[in-house]
């Protein structure tokens, strides 16, 4: 028989978010939200965020309504007694799809992450294997643009520096999607590949890696810059080798004086969109730099191993001569690398996501 039961507190926390689900339909609907394209994507975004929560607890409510109909057949003095065995299997299938619904409830309401619908901004930079780590930096802007793409999210290069073999020393670009934050956030740390180098004539393997950041991106309301914080300079964008490939001063170079954040940009062609973009970058590190002082000062917060957001951390190893993918935070190995690197990410997020809220279920138990 089952014992698992949604407690009192848990009914009231419930009912509260679909009231404000409710609230936020009507508000939406308002003249004056409907003609504020700012004010009515907050509250489509927030409105989204309890639409999981909202459609759990109706199937649940639902499933709760058909038990007490079903158990209530049995003690109907007309009813026929040959039909009993059926009742009783319809009521425990009832009760296994309500104990289901709880379980799944119970992750719903852990406390939510709020960036997670938020748009990100990746930076990908080559760290120790020369050329051939610049080539693995390109290979993992493909695999997440091709991931972006199977989400149909958008994505859009804010800056890159190229090198001799069409490798990226560095590319930094914007994922806009729902729920982009919630997936990529685990992407964060050093990435490591071993491979036979196109630059190696010996076919011997090679160990390199690069090291992906994934930052949320923040709105000016969140993060206010100080324009005289700033040192702006403009410079004539470069290409391979370090030669102008333009004749005017398009790109920017931002420096922010009380941090000593450093941001460039120089792909396009217009020193204000280059600029605009620059800003962009720069508040989304200012806001994961005040996050990560936030998370140190909070000692009795217990810290995930999932995204620990060290991202000096090795999480994962492309290994090409074996097919093998290997994410280390929860030791899972996977023998399907071509198809990952062809974006087919979600068997290993979707593996981090459930490691990820497991823990944090256990630590809201203790």
């Amino acid at each position: 028989m089952s014992t698992l039961h949604l407690p009192a507190t848990a009914l009231e926390r419930l009912q509260r978010v679909q009231q404000r689900y409710d609230e936020l339909t009507e508000l939406m609907a308002r003249p004056d939200v409907v003609t504020n394209p700012e004010l009515l994507q907050r509250y489509a975004r927030e409105q989204a965020g309890l639409e999981e929560v909202v459609s759990l607890f109706r199937q649940y409510r639902a499933v709760e309504e058909e038990l007490e109909a079903t158990r209530g057949m049995l003690n109907d003095p007309k009813r026929d007694p040959e039909l009993d065995e059926l009742i009783e299997d319809e009521i425990r299938s009832l009760q296994r799809k309500r104990d289901e619904l709880i379980e799944r409830l119970k992750v719903a309401l852990l406390p939510k992450d709020p960036n997670d619908e938020k748009d990100v901004i990746v930076e990908i930079r080559a760290g120790t294997g020369g050329e051939e780590a610049a080539l693995f930096a390109r290979d993992l802007f493909r695999m997440y643009s091709r991931y972006a793409e199977r989400k149909g999210w958008d994505v859009e290069v804010l800056d890159t520096t190229e090198t001799g073999l069409d490798g990226f020393q560095k590319i930094i670009f914007r994922v806009a999607g729902r729920g982009a934050y919630s997936r990529l956030k685990y992407e964060s740390g050093v990435h490591r590949v071993q491979r036979v180098p196109i630059t190696e004539a010996s076919g011997r393997i090679h160990t390199s890696a690069a090291t992906v950041a994934v930052l949320p991106e923040a709105d000016e309301i969140e993060v206010q810059i100080n324009p005289e914080d700033l040192e702006i300079e403009v410079f004539r964008s470069q290409g391979h080798g370090g030669q102008s490939v333009n004749t005017t001063d398009s790109a920017v170079r931002i420096t922010h004086k009380p941090t000593g954040i450093v941001v460039t940009c120089q792909d396009e062609r217009s020193q204000l969109k280059n600029k605009a973009r620059a800003l962009a970058v720069l508040r989304a590190r200012l806001y994961d730099l005040e996050q990560s002082k936030r998370q140190s000062e909070l000692t009795e917060v217990r810290r995930s191993m999932v995204r620990s957001g060290d991202r000096s951390e090795k999480i994962r190893t492309y290994n090409f001569p074996q097919d093998r993918v290997t994410d280390h935070r929860i030791n899972l190995t996977l023998y399907r690398l071509q198809a990952i690197m062809d974006g087919d990410l979600d068997p290993l997020i979707d593996a981090l996501v459930a490691a990820d809220q497991a823990e944090r279920l256990a630590a809201a138990q203790v």
